[in-house]
This record gives structure tokens, C-alpha cells and sequence, in this order.
């Protein structure tokens, strides 16, 4: 498979102390995507079939702009792209950092808290939802105190870590295309319990497939590709 190895990673500003920077979790999605994109397949999906692609959580954008980029050099791949994020700061950060990569109102953007603020015509549209969630378990501070931060968004999954990820798989099938082929990559921390979660996903009729796990200083990421098998 010729792969899009070549592509530069997105230049990413951020002045928004709120939005999460792009950190090693970002590029373990992006280093996967450049080895398992190529001229005609998306991780082994057809390009072609491919209609609607999400970014939940977007932050900066990195992710929505990465794949924008693979649509400017590539006519194979032609989908909508959407980013989507909780904070209003990471929405205006991303549309700077698409400017900034010359590209102009092509990113559709949406601030939902997951996707409680979607249309219903998005309902069974994506064929791709890529989500670099909160994974790590709520600080002593924020389990006994309701004065969360905004900048604890970034990081929050709930007190297990993963309570976030859970409810956005029970959403995510709403706005899946469950008729096509598709495809949820997500990542996840050893600071949860991981075997806690993996049956989770099971649970919720979802194939689990961990693709890559990176160490990096304190804990382990591992980067899953989910598909629902189950309505």
C-alpha cells in the first residue's frame, strides 16, 4: 500500500491557556494515520466510500487539519470533515490553526458537549469518528469539589478514567453509518484499569482492536479501533 508518509504534520498555534496543546497521545494517532492511509484506503476502507469524517474533541484542530491536508493532495479522499469540542476557546483556536494552514471554512465546525448539540441530519453519517478523549481519572480536588476548570476538560475522563469514553460510545452509534463500512479510533491510559474498560466496549457491542501502545514517561497509550457489531 503506498502510504502518505510524506505529509507534514499541521502547524499548530495555540494562545487559548483553556485548549489542550498537541502532545505525544496527538501524533501516536497521526504517525498511524500516515502508515495506514494510502492513495485509495483509509485503514483498509475504501476512500471513496467514505462521506463524513469527525474529529470530536478537536482541541487545536490537529487532527481535522491532518486529514484535511491528506484532501488536498489526494482526489481519492473527499469527505466532509468535521472538529467538534466542549470548549468555545478550542473551536476559535482550531479555525485560526486552519487559516494558518491555508485553508479557509473548509473544516466544518461544531461546539457540542459530545454530541448533545448535533443535528439530526448527522444522525448515521460518519463513516470515520476519531476521539482523543480525557483519560485519566479525576484529581482528589474535582471528585470533592464542583469548581472544575475548563482546562480540566483536556484531561478529565471521570474517577475511573474512562466514564467520558463510555458515554461517547453510547452516543457514537447514533452517528454512525452502521450501514457501511466504519471505523472509531480512540485512545485510552494505563491509569485506568484497562481490562475494566476493554469489557466495557465489548459490553456495548463493540470489536476492539488495540492497533498501537506507546510508553511514554508514566504511563502507557494505547490506541484502539473500535467497530459496532450491534445496534
Amino acid at each position: 500500500m503506498v502510504t502518505i508518509n510524506f505529509i507534514a504534520d499541521p502547524l499548530i498555534e495555540c494562545d487559548h491557556e483553556k485548549v489542550y496543546y498537541p502532545s505525544q497521545d496527538s501524533y501516536l494517532l497521526i504517525d498511524y494515520f500516515k502508515k495506514n492511509i494510502g492513495e485509495n484506503y483509509f485503514d483498509g476502507i475504501e476512500l471513496s466510500k467514505i462521506e463524513n469524517v469527525l474529529d470530536l474533541g478537536t482541541g487545536t484542530g490537529i487532527i481535522a487539519i491532518f486529514l484535511q491536508l491528506i484532501k488536498a493532495q489526494n482526489q481519492n479522499f473527499n469527505p466532509r470533515i468535521f472538529a467538534s469540542d466542549i470548549l468555545e476557546d478550542a473551536i476559535t483556536c482550531a479555525k485560526e490553526n486552519e487559516m494558518l494552514n491555508n485553508f479557509n471554512n473548509q473544516i466544518i465546525f461544531l461546539q457540542s458537549d459530545l454530541f448533545k448539540s448535533f443535528p439530526d441530519k448527522l444522525k448515521s453519517s460518519f463513516n470515520i469518528i476519531i476521539f482523543n478523549p480525557p483519560y485519566l481519572p479525576s484529581s482528589e480536588y474535582i471528585k470533592n469539589s464542583k469548581n472544575k476548570q475548563l482546562i480540566d476538560y483536556s484531561w478529565d475522563g471521570g474517577l475511573k478514567g474512562f466514564e467520558l469514553l463510555i458515554q461517547f460510545l453510547k452516543e457514537a452509534k447514533e452517528f454512525l453509518n452502521l450501514g457501511k463500512d466504519h471505523y472509531i479510533y480512540c485512545l485510552s491510559s494505563s491509569r485506568t484499569i484497562t481490562e475494566d474498560l476493554i469489557k466495557k466496549i465489548i459490553k456495548l457491542g463493540y470489536n476492539n482492536e488495540i492497533l498501537e501502545k506507546k510508553h511514554y514517561f508514566f504511563e502507557n497509550i494505547f490506541l484502539h479501533r473500535l467497530k459496532c457489531l450491534k445496534s
